[in-house]
């Protein structure tokens, strides 16, 4: 047996496996999307383009962007919180206790996510801890849960690992010597961080950004636990749909837009990716 058709049939398991966990769901998903919705929530065997004309109504849009809008703060507010710390791990940290930190940033996913957003309910309610601290300090409470703080605070807390691994994984390998050259030129540091640090970083950067963003686009559990029934998001308005509204065609032609969207993204994602690579 050749090495090609070798290597044709080791893929065949995963070929396989992508077709039935992804192609066949999404190929279910958009033949519902062009049905109708019946008089009692059923499914009427009658092709319409109504659903996604619904879903590019004004409201539903808006909520797209807000959903949009929280990704992006929340990949932001994670590359500004994860970078010192992927940085002090990969290069100032012990090389002894590079292991046990890491473990730390783990260690969230030890515990559900449903439990640790719980956690934070309990922390940010009216009567939860931290007003009650405010009150010791004899200050008012302030209206922490059920709002858009709220949702990004606890998408912040569940998707900030995944941006400090890529991003250690890239510093790690940083060769230190171009750092030292740099300096031994004169570079401040923080000449050194943007022209050398940064650029070498390029590939933990775009993938953290992309195992950031991509998630928080459709999230749902924190907006819904953290947000409530105030803030409106697209992974929320699907759920609802399905759950409540009962209504599986508008549903399936707005988690189909969603899909396209995020198909999208990650071919936009792959021009910096490979970039990053390349250089």
């Amino acid at each position: 047996m050749s090495g090609r058709r070798a290597a044709l049939l080791l893929l065949v398991p995963a070929v396989l496996l992508l077709l039935l966990l992804f192609a066949a769901p999404q190929a279910a998903m958009l033949a519902a999307s062009f049905l109708q919705r019946s008089a009692y929530g059923g499914v009427e065997r009658v092709l319409t383009l109504a659903n996604y004309a619904r879903a590019s109504e004004p409201l539903y849009l808006r909520i797209f962007a807000r959903s949009f809008g929280l990704a992006t703060a929340t990949t932001l507010l994670c590359l500004l919180a994860g970078w010192p710390v992927a940085y002090w791990i990969a290069l100032k940290a012990p090389a002894r206790q590079r292991s046990a930190l890491l473990v730390l940033v783990m260690l969230p996913f030890w515990t559900s996510l449903l439990v640790r957003l719980y956690a934070w309910m309990f922390l940010l309610r009216g009567e939860g801890l931290v007003n009650r601290w405010l009150g010791l300090l004899g200050l008012p409470a302030l209206p922490l849960l059920y709002n858009d703080f709220a949702v990004l605070l606890g998408q912040l807390y569940g998707e900030l690992p995944f941006m400090i691994l890529p991003l250690f994984a890239s510093l790690e390998r940083l060769d230190r010597t171009l750092l030292e050259a740099a300096a031994d030129l004169g570079a401040g540091p923080w000449r050194r961080l943007w022209r050398v640090t940064l650029p070498l970083a390029r590939p933990g950067i775009a993938a953290g950004c992309v195992l950031v963003f991509i998630p928080s686009l459709g999230a749902y559990l924190a907006p819904d636990l953290l947000g409530g029934a105030r803030t409106v998001y697209v992974g929320t308005l699907i759920q609802g749909q399905f759950a409540l509204a009962r209504d599986l065609p508008f549903g399936a032609a707005l988690s189909f837009g969603l899909s396209l969207l995020v198909l999208g993204l990650v071919l936009l994602f792959r021009r910096p990716l490979g970039a990053a690579r390349g250089a």
